[in-house]
């Protein structure tokens, strides 16, 4: 027999039963402050999200691009080891190459504002810095998921290709990711 009380008080209920969002139970049990709470929480949703990620950010490129430019690169660059501090991969799946670059952020986000050339696929979304660039080239060798993910270092001297995009939080075009270090050849 159904009566009003029950109809209207089932969906009650069932609200009532689902388990609390992790940023109430970080916050709550942990201690945890309010904003990390919810930046871990959209870490963990991103994460197990089975749609596209999120697009970059001014703070994610810099993290996991740029490396501190007062420093001569040598071989003692290890891209195992800054893949993982730096935290670096496609939900915890092996990038199969990355790049690292000794430069400030501000040069890079000024080549945002070049002309087009044709990126290392032949689309002409790319934009080549104006200065020869040393970096660190990272090709995975072994591994399909962190932390087992193994890259070979290589170092290269050319002009950085980088793709662009805007972030409508911050009103600027940023850099988004580097498609790849074009070589030069002869002495320059």
């Amino acid at each position: 027999m159904k009566t009003l009380l029950t109809m209207q008080s089932l969906p009650l209920l069932l609200l009532l039963l689902q388990p609390l969002p992790l940023q109430v139970l970080m916050q709550r049990f942990f201690g945890v402050p309010d904003q990390l709470a919810e930046e871990l929480e959209d870490y963990a949703d991103e994460l197990y999200s089975t749609g596209p990620t999120k697009p970059p950010t001014k703070e994610i490129f810099q993290k996991h691009v740029i490396i501190p430019p007062v420093f001569p690169l040598y071989f003692e660059y290890d891209c195992s080891f800054e893949m993982r501090f730096r935290n670096v991969h496609d939900r915890f799946y092996c990038r199969k190459e990355h790049f690292f670059l000794p430069v400030t952020y501000e040069e890079l986000q000024k080549t945002c504002n070049s002309k087009f050339v044709a990126c290392r696929n032949g689309v002409k979304r790319c934009h080549k810095t104006e200065k020869i660039i040393e970096g660190l080239h990272c090709k995975l060798t072994s591994g399909i998921r962190m932390s087992g993910c193994y890259y070979e270092t290589f170092l290269k001297k050319g002009y950085v290709l980088i793709t662009c995009r805007w972030q409508d939080d911050i009103g600027e075009i940023i850099p988004e990711q580097v498609n790849d270090i074009l070589e030069i050849s002869g002495k320059q």
